[in-house]
């Protein structure tokens, strides 16, 4: 085994929630490894590629006030912003930014790279370290020993993932990226209680086979909005979306093929976040509904891809293509990318203290989606508290820890390490 280098923390994972994370501890003077699997996924949005909406954008102005960097990177990248619920009374009004997926990404890249006291690298970590019940450090797939005081897990879905498409499945991660296939045993041989989860997301689809005359305009709003205190209230709207619904047909189609989904065969081991059911989901929980609602979005102002939300899927291929092609404004539609449901390992988040650290190994802080959460807010949220609290429990201080009367942060904690 080579050691390769020592620092005061190692941000295991590169999604929102360990760039926060990384960017946390740096910024508060600790040297910092953020590993990554692959530096070109950095900040990747698998999923839809929008910041905020309900609950979603008060976790987006709380990491902002906290110093965290993700309501700057959703302003600086957004192709539309709209305040949702303003039907409604003011306690429910909330933000949402559609982002230009790469554009985000490659910003967030830019920040984490060219940040003092913080290196980046692409790493595939295998094993933790642990001595007398403190963390020590890391070991690589190729026998590299990186040493830290301090490690935060932000593995998010990586942990043996595995994708599953009707009776196909496949290890993999989201959008097909390599996975940890063999830090979940290191986590075990720790005393780590792992559980599996699963989520997933819908197809991808070709802009230039919509039949837009058959879906409703979504424009941004004309009234300017900033998720960041720092940023300028300017117009931020370069595209539309549109929407469309789910119909009698699209459902009876789903009902009769309800049997070759993974989560309905038993393919699927794990549960999964309330978060983003699956359309089988709906139609079977919901089966007086006539129809749902979908929001049809551009992934970026450079691609034809477009994200069809609220049609989440685990649906064989010639399944998906049947549903979509009875909505209207999609009768002609093909698929760039196909949905599909990913299966993965995360910790019971009740092994956390409210400072997000491991009880029985010092010095081990776990955030984000591998703690049973989904949504790249809750995540972010979750490695801007971890950061924070690894570097003030470096500093010899006390925890940061906000009340649930102060923050919603502190509701979703709370939840997470006590229920």
């Amino acid at each position: 085994m080579y050691t390769v280098d020592n620092y005061d923390v190692i941000v295991i994972g590169g999604g929102h929630a360990g760039c926060e994370a990384a960017l946390a501890c740096a910024r508060m003077g600790h040297r910092t490894l953020m590993a990554t699997i692959s530096l070109d996924n950095i900040a990747l949005m698998p999923c839809n590629p929008a910041v905020g909406g309900p609950g979603k954008s008060h976790l987006v102005y709380e990491l902002d006030a906290l110093g965290g960097q993700m309501g700057i990177n959703a302003d600086a990248t957004a192709i539309q912003m709209r305040m949702l619920n303003m039907g409604k009374g003011p306690a429910v009004h909330s933000l949402r930014c559609q982002s230009d997926k790469i554009k985000y990404q490659h910003l967030m890249k830019q920040t984490v790279e060219n940040t003092e006291n913080l290196n980046v690298k692409q790493i595939m970590v295998t094993e933790l370290k642990v001595e007398d019940g403190k963390v020590t450090g890391i070991v690589t797939e190729l026998g590299e020993f990186y040493g830290a005081k301090a490690v935060i897990l932000c593995t998010g879905t990586y942990l043996k993932g595995k994708i599953l498409i009707g009776d196909i499945d496949y290890v993999g991660g989201p959008n097909g990226q390599r996975v940890a296939e063999h830090f979940s045993q290191s986590l075990l041989d720790n005393g780590i209680e792992l559980m599996r989860f699963k989520t997933g997301t819908p197809a991808r689809v070709d802009k230039r086979t919509l039949n837009i005359e058959n879906m409703a305009v979504q424009e941004g709003d004309t009234h300017h909005h900033a998720f960041s205190f720092m940023d300028e209230w300017i117009n931020r709207n370069e595209d539309v979306c549109w929407l469309t619904y789910t119909n009698k047909e699209t459902h009876e189609i789903i009902k009769s093929n309800i049997h070759r989904a993974p989560m309905y065969s038993g393919k699927i081991e794990g549960v999964g976040p309330r978060y983003c059911p699956s359309i089988e989901d709906k139609v079977v929980r919901f089966a007086d509904k006539e129809r749902h609602q979908l929001f049809v979005e551009p992934e970026g102002t450079g691609t034809n891809e477009m994200y069809v939300q609220g049609m989440s899927t685990s649906l064989p291929m010639d399944v998906q293509y049947a549903f979509l092609r009875t909505i209207p404004g999609l009768e002609n539609v093909e698929i760039m990318r196909p949905a599909y449901a990913i299966e993965y390992d995360c910790l019971n988040p009740t092994q956390l203290t409210p400072a997000l650290q491991v009880k029985h190994i010092e010095g081990l802080y776990s955030a984000g989606q591998a703690n049973g959460t989904s949504g790249y807010e809750e995540a972010a949220a979750q490695g801007l508290m971890a950061g924070i609290n690894a570097a003030l429990w470096l500093e010899g201080k006390e925890p940061f820890i906000l009340a649930r009367s102060e923050a919603y942060i502190g509701v979703l904690i709370d939840d997470l390490v006590t229920k």
